[in-house]
């Protein structure tokens, strides 16, 4: 039996189904609303339909856009001849802030995961390969978590895309800036060593 009256148990557990929302802070979240203006409230759920209306997954690299094609892909300034894979849209945001890509994005959707059955089909891999095949592509640049999944997607995408003879590429990663060796795992600190550049 619950505690709360049945629309507060409701939305309490609607919340508990977004990543990293657990019952306390699902409650706290509900708790906060329940001081909301009934014209926040409508501003609030207005807002979560009209995205869920309007966003949709850009027929060409999948990142997000309320049309048929992103702004990125659209963007004529940009270099078509480089595509940086990430897992998901996020990942494009994150890396368009530093401003330091100019090229275009392929958003898989996910990792593989034989685990979870997640194989190439179920994620955007022969996308990818069409774009590869079909566009005047020179560099592939892989912008992958370095996660079990990640590491096993990469490698996977480089063994499918190095027979093209498109160059392939990945992010350097090693010891952050203002990082301290000390606190390093190894596998960070061994990656920093290999991936080192002429100073």
């Amino acid at each position: 039996m619950s505690l709360y009256i049945e629309s507060i148990d409701n939305l309490i557990k609607e919340f508990r189904k977004l990543p990293g929302i657990g019952p306390k802070s699902a409650k706290r979240i509900v708790f906060f609303l329940l001081k909301f203006s009934m014209d926040d409230i409508t501003r609030f759920s207005k807002a979560l339909v009209e995205m869920k209306e309007k966003v949709r997954f850009c027929k060409n690299c999948f990142s997000l856009s309320e049309g048929d094609r992103c702004s990125i892909c659209k963007d004529e300034s940009r270099d078509k001849r480089k595509i940086c894979v990430v897992e998901e849209a996020s990942d494009v945001i994150i890396i368009e802030k530093t401003s330091e890509y100019r090229g275009l994005y392929h958003v898989l959707g996910g990792l593989l995961s034989p685990i979870d059955d997640i194989g190439p089909n179920e994620i955007k891999v022969p996308e990818l390969v069409n774009r590869v095949k079909n566009e005047n592509i020179k560099e592939i640049i892989i912008a992958l978590n370095p996660t079990v999944e990640g590491e096993s997607t990469s490698t996977y995408l480089k063994k499918i895309l190095e027979p093209t003879g498109i160059k392939v590429t990945r992010l350097a990663s090693g010891i952050p800036v203002g990082g301290d060796i000390e606190y390093a795992d190894e596998i960070t600190l061994g990656r920093a060593i290999s991936d080192r550049r002429e100073f």
